[in-house]
């Protein structure tokens, strides 16, 4: 029998009226009909919650009320989470298309149980929503956790964990936890699956963007927790003189 997982598709808001519908629209056109659809808001002043509440979509939940940060809202995303993947999928970001999850479903036909996260490719589009580039690290044919030493290269919302092995974000983190919380995932997974399809076109305006120098901060302070500080220099080194000798 082939294998239809349920997605748990969540999106975390704050403030997000001129860059919602895109997401809300790429959600509502998924031709794969087994997902539920979760709407965590920071208590916007904007017209978010009218605009997700306008927007035809059966919404499983819809919740908006002051939160501690970006971690503490998909924290209560997974609190009322039920299907088998979590699907991160931020104001602004969208589905690559229509048939996206579909694409993710038939990419596991063969297996006879779920495997523990489905990963995929990252498009990286602007406000006009034009395509810009491929995400410049590229998703792994194959991926453990150990992959991460070399930078996040499965972007967070082309990352879909099963439900019964996610932990917690680590809320300490407040612009980096993503990476943790998909390492913390990939050492609890049993079987990782490349669907080799672009899943998610990722607009290029993040706040990981905004506070890039604190975020590049956090990332090391992750990476070193998780390999030991000393290989986590040494491959920083590895990743400067990489930059230099590719100009």
């Amino acid at each position: 029998m082939a294998l239809k997982p349920k997605f748990s598709i969540i999106t975390i808001t704050y403030n997000a009226a001129s860059v919602l519908k895109p997401t809300l629209e790429s959600v509502a056109s998924q031709t794969y009909a087994n997902y539920e659809y979760i709407l965590v808001d920071g208590g916007s002043k904007d017209d978010t919650v009218a605009i997700a509440k306008d927007s035809g979509i059966n919404f499983a939940h819809i919740v908006s009320e002051r939160d501690n940060g970006i971690y503490d809202a998909m924290n209560k995303g997974i609190s009322l989470a039920t299907g088998d993947y979590l699907c991160f999928l931020n104001a602004g970001d969208a589905f690559y298309a229509s048939d996206t999850l579909q694409t993710v479903v038939d990419a596991i036909a063969g297996e006879k149980e779920l495997p523990d996260v489905l990963y995929g490719e990252t498009a990286e589009v602007n406000d006009n929503r034009e395509f810009v580039r491929m995400r410049r690290l590229q998703a792994p044919k194959e991926l453990n956790w150990r992959s991460f030493r070399n930078g996040m290269l499965v972007c967070h919302q082309a990352f879909y964990a099963r439900r019964e092995i996610v932990p917690m974000y680590d809320l300490k983190y407040r612009l980096s936890a993503d990476v943790d919380w998909c390492i913390k995932v990939m050492k609890r997974a049993k079987k990782m699956i490349n669907v080799n399809a672009i899943v998610v076109n990722y607009l290029q305006n993040g706040i990981s963007l905004r506070y890039h120098r604190k975020s590049l901060m956090e990332r090391f302070c992750v990476m070193s927790r998780h390999y030991g500080f000393l290989p986590t220099v040494g491959r920083h080194i590895w990743f400067v003189l990489r930059a230099v000798i590719k100009r």
